[in-house]
């Protein structure tokens, strides 16, 4: 994505952002960046000849498509650790069960969780008042700190990161069915998991001042 110029609400939703990133960290408090992508299911019309010495799969170039399917995408970057689910698709009810899921399960214990995603109109609070009872829906909405990327502001998203690694190491390839896919993503988020790799973000609001001049509005003396 390319910055807008002098733009002061570009700035300062991505300083914002960055000022979370510079946070220590603090496992009582996490910091989450979440995301999510569409996945066209592609299912093979002939079965793949398997790869032997010297000759890779051979795959035919006919295929059928069998609708989409959308992952969500929740990065714990400082702490390794990533939550992954697929569904068949991505209203603001998917999305709501998404966080309580993410609230209740893994970060059950915290009573704060801060929240970096970008702001598609399905991301909010009041998403969750479309899903559940108020008095559920406040409970969840009082545990968030939802920090919001700005527009053509993609880049400051880990989570963006994180699905391009799981798309290039699990995606690359025909899934026909969401089931499948859903075995194939659950396999990749464990073995990452279990590796528990970490984002070592280093771009600062200092030098985002220093790099990106022409984003920052001039000021008038």
């Amino acid at each position: 994505m390319i910055p807008p110029e002098q733009d002061g609400e570009y700035v300062a939703r991505m300083e914002d952002v960055l000022a979370v990133y510079e946070r220590p960290y603090d496992p009582s408090a996490p910091v989450i960046c979440m995301d999510e992508q569409p996945v066209q299911l592609i299912e093979e019309t002939r079965e793949p000849i398997p790869a032997a010495a010297g000759r890779p799969v051979r795959v035919d170039y006919e295929y059928k498509r069998n609708g989409t399917a959308n992952i969500f995408m929740f990065a714990d970057p400082k702490a390794g650790r990533r939550k992954v689910s697929v569904t068949e698709l991505r209203t603001k009810v998917d999305w709501a069960h998404e966080v309580r899921d993410l609230l209740d399960g893994t970060y059950a214990g915290v009573s704060k969780v801060t929240l970096v995603m970008d702001n598609l109109n399905t991301h909010t609070e009041g998403s969750l008042y479309e899903a559940f009872p108020p008095a559920e829906a406040r409970r969840l909405a009082e545990r968030l700190d939802i920090h919001y990327t700005p527009k053509h502001g993609s880049w400051l998203n880990i989570a963006e990161n994180e699905l391009s690694t799981l798309t290039k190491q699990c995606l690359s390839r025909r899934i026909g069915t969401i089931e499948e896919l859903r075995e194939q993503v659950a396999a990749w988020e464990h073995d990452r998991n279990a590796t528990t790799v970490r984002v070592n973000w280093r771009f600062t609001i200092d030098r985002a001042r220093e790099k990106m001049h022409r984003v920052y509005p001039e000021i008038q003396s």
